[in-house]
C-alpha cells in the first residue's frame, strides 16, 4: 500500500494544526457558525442528530494493521467504543466531542490518515474494487490509479468548491466490483487494439433524489492523459453546473440537461487546451506510484504441500462443520494457488451493519498482521476483507474471527445487507432503518434457507439521499415518512455491476411492521418461479416485477 512521503506528511500535519486553530476560534466565539461550517465539512466533520460525526478517509479502501489499531484507540478514547464503515469505504465516528476533533486528527496523522475532503462540495474519496490485485479477471490493478487521483485531487484549489460533492470510482476490468456506473465519473481499465492499457470513461452516474446510470463519454483514454481529461470534465462541471438549487447541482443533472453528445463536445473542446501539457503523466510518475502496489511475495506450494493442505482442510471441515460453512460462504479463490480471499462480515445478527467495536478492530488488525501481509480492505458492502490468506492458515483465521464475533457466514446472503444509519443517527433521514434490518434478521435466521435463496443484495436507505444505494440493490427498501409514521417502499431488480440498472418500484409502500413479511412473500414467490440454478436477480430479469407484485398486493 502507499506510504506517505515528506510532502504528504507535512500537508496532513499542517492541516491538523490549521483546523485546531479554526476550532479554537469557533469555540471562543471568534469564528461565526456560517464560516466554520465550510471549514469543518472540508475536514470531515458533520453535526448529526445526536452529536458531531467525524468521517475518516480510507483511500480506495486499503489500510494497514497499525492504522486499524489507531482507529480502535480513537474509538476507545474519544468515542463510544466503535466505528462505522460506510459504502464509500470510509469509517465514521458518531460520538466525538467537537473540542476533541483536532486531537483525533493529530492521532490519525501519526499513522498517515486524515479526514480531508470526506465531506463538502469537493472531490471525495476515490473508491475501487476491494479485490484489486488478487483476482485474475482484471486488466490491471486499479489502486495505483486511485492513488494518483488522490494526489491530484487533494486540496486542488480549482475544485475545492464545486457545485456539489463529486465521486470517482475505478474498476480494474470488465467485471465491475466498484459500482463505477453510479458515480459522477466511472473509470474502467481497458486495452486498445495495440494492447495498451487505458480507460473507458463514464460520466453522470449517481443515485439519491434523481438516480441515473452513467454514460460513456470516451471509449478509450490514454492512461497518461488521465489527469488532463478528468480536469476537462470538472472544468465543464464547475462552469456550467447549477448552484442555485442543491438538488439540481450534481453533474448527472448537467449531463442529462445538455445531453451526452453536447457534454462530450464541451469536454473534448476543453481537453484540447490541457492534453499533452503539464498534466500529462510520465511513465516515471506512474511507475513510482505503482511500485507501492507490487504483489506480495507469495509462498509457492509444491504438489506434495498442496495435497497435504487439502487433507488438513478436509480434516478441519470434519471436526468443525461451522468452519466448512464459513469457508464456503465467506472465502473465495485467489489468483495465486494456495491462498484464499477472506470476507469478514460486519453484519451481526442483532447489530448495526457496518459497525465494529474497538476490540474487534484490534482482533482484525492482529489477524491481518499474522496472516495477510498486514493489510485490510474495506468494501462498499460495509464489510472487511483479508485478501491474502494462505489456505493452511484459514482455520486459525476463522477461530480468531469466532472469538471476536466476526465469523457470521452470511456473505452475499439476504442478511449481508447494506444499511444506512437512518433516523437514529442521521439528521437528513426521515425513517428508521436499523429496526427494519433487525426485523429482517430475526425473520430470516435459518442459514440453510438463506443459502438456498442464493446471492441476494438487500439495501435499506432511510431517505431519498440513498446512502445505502437502495436503487441498485436486488431488493431495495426506502424509508418514507407518512404523517409521522415510517413506511417503506420496495424496489426489485437493481444492480451495481457492469450491467448496472435501477430497481423498479414494486408498488405502494408497506407499514414498518410488515416489511419482513413482505420480503417473505417476495422470496417465496421466487422459489416457486425460479428455474434450476437461476438466481433471484436472474428470475426478476426474466419475469419482471409483475409476479412479485401480484403476490404482495393480491
Amino acid at each position: 500500500m502507499y506510504s506517505y512521503n515528506q510532502v504528504d506528511q507535512q500537508l496532513v500535519d499542517e492541516r491538523v494544526e490549521q483546523f485546531r486553530d479554526q476550532t479554537r476560534r469557533y469555540l471562543a466565539g471568534e469564528l461565526p457558525e456560517e464560516e466554520f461550517l465550510a471549514l469543518r465539512l472540508m475536514n470531515g466533520l458533520y453535526i448529526q442528530r445526536q452529536a458531531p460525526m467525524l468521517r475518516v478517509a480510507i483511500p480506495y479502501g486499503t489500510f494497514s494493521a497499525p492504522q486499524l489499531r489507531s482507529l480502535a484507540h480513537i474509538a476507545r478514547t474519544w468515542d463510544k467504543g466503535y466505528g462505522h464503515f460506510t459504502t464509500r469505504t470510509n469509517i465514521q465516528f458518531n460520538w466525538p466531542k467537537l473540542e476533541d476533533v483536532p486531537d483525533i486528527l493529530a492521532e490519525l496523522a501519526k499513522v498517515q490518515m486524515h479526514a480531508i475532503q470526506t465531506s463538502g462540495n469537493c472531490i471525495r474519496n476515490t473508491t475501487t474494487d476491494p479485490l484489486a490485485g488478487v483476482t485474475d479477471d482484471e486488466i490491471a490493478d486499479p489502486r495505483p490509479w486511485c492513488e494518483l487521483i488522490r494526489q491530484w485531487s487533494t486540496l486542488h484549489p480549482e475544485f475545492a468548491y464545486l457545485p456539489r460533492k463529486f465521486k470517482i470510482a475505478v474498476s480494474g476490468g470488465p467485471n465491475d466490483r466498484a459500482a463505477s456506473r453510479v458515480h459522477d465519473i466511472g473509470l474502467e481499465l481497458v486495452k486498445n487494439a495495440a494492447g495498451e492499457v487505458g480507460f473507458k470513461v463514464l460520466v453522470g452516474g449517481g443515485l439519491g433524489r434523481t438516480p441515473i446510470i452513467g454514460k460513456v463519454v470516451r471509449d478509450y483514454l490514454e492512461a497518461e492523459e488521465l489527469f488532463s481529461y478528468l480536469e476537462a470534465i470538472l472544468r465543464i462541471y464547475n462552469l456550467k453546473g447549477r448552484r442555485d438549487n442543491k438538488y439540481k447541482a450534481r453533474i448527472k443533472i448537467l449531463v442529462a440537461a445538455l445531453g451526452i453528445e453536447e457534454f462530450q463536445r464541451l469536454v473534448e473542446e476543453e481537453w484540447q487546451h490541457l492534453k499533452g501539457g503539464e498534466l500529462r503523466l510520465t511513465p516515471e510518475k506512474i511507475n513510482q506510484v505503482a511500485a507501492h502496489f507490487k504483489p506480495f511475495t507469495y509462498v509457492e506450494q509444491n504438489p506434495t504441500q498442496a495435497t497435504q493442505t487439502a487433507a488438513d482442510l478436509a480434516a478441519a471441515f470434519a471436526e468443525h462443520p461451522d468452519f466448512k460453512v464459513w469457508y464456503e460462504r465467506n472465502t473465495q479463490a485467489h489468483k495465486v494457488a494456495g491462498y484464499r480471499i477472506v470476507h469478514i462480515s460486519l453484519k451481526p445478527l442483532l447489530g448495526a451493519p457496518g459497525d465494529i467495536s474497538d476490540q474487534q478492530m484490534d482482533a482484525v488488525a492482529n489477524l491481518a498482521e499474522a496472516f495477510s501481509f498486514n493489510e485490510i480492505r474495506a468494501t462498499q458492502d460495509q464489510n472487511l476483507v483479508l485478501t491474502d490468506v494462505q489456505e493452511k492458515n484459514l482455520l486459525a483465521v476463522w477461530q480468531g474471527l469466532v472469538a471476536a464475533n466476526l465469523a457470521r457466514a452470511n456473505i452475499n446472503t439476504l442478511t449481508d445487507s447494506i444499511v444506512c444509519p437512518g433516523w437514529d443517527f442521521c439528521a437528513l433521514a426521515n425513517a428508521k432503518t436499523l429496526n427494519i434490518n433487525e426485523q429482517i434478521n430475526q425473520a430470516f435466521d435459518d442459514l440453510d434457507y438463506l443459502y438456498d435463496l442464493g446471492d441476494i443484495q438487500l439495501n435499506i436507505s432511510g431517505c431519498i439521499n440513498a446512502c445505502a444505494h437502495h436503487h441498485i440493490g436486488h431488493i431495495g427498501i426506502l424509508g418514507v415518512d407518512k404523517k409521522g409514521e415510517d413506511w417503506y417502499q420496495i424496489t426489485l431488480g437493481g444492480s451495481a455491476t457492469e450491467e448496472a440498472r435501477l430497481g423498479k418500484v414494486l408498488g405502494r409502500a408497506v407499514p414498518a411492521d410488515t416489511v419482513a413479511e413482505t420480503l417473505k412473500t417476495i422470496l417465496a414467490t421466487y422459489l416457486t418461479v425460479r428455474k434450476a440454478d437461476e438466481s433471484f436477480i436472474q428470475a426478476v430479469d426474466r419475469l419482471g416485477i409483475q409476479p412479485f407484485k401480484e403476490a404482495v398486493y393480491h
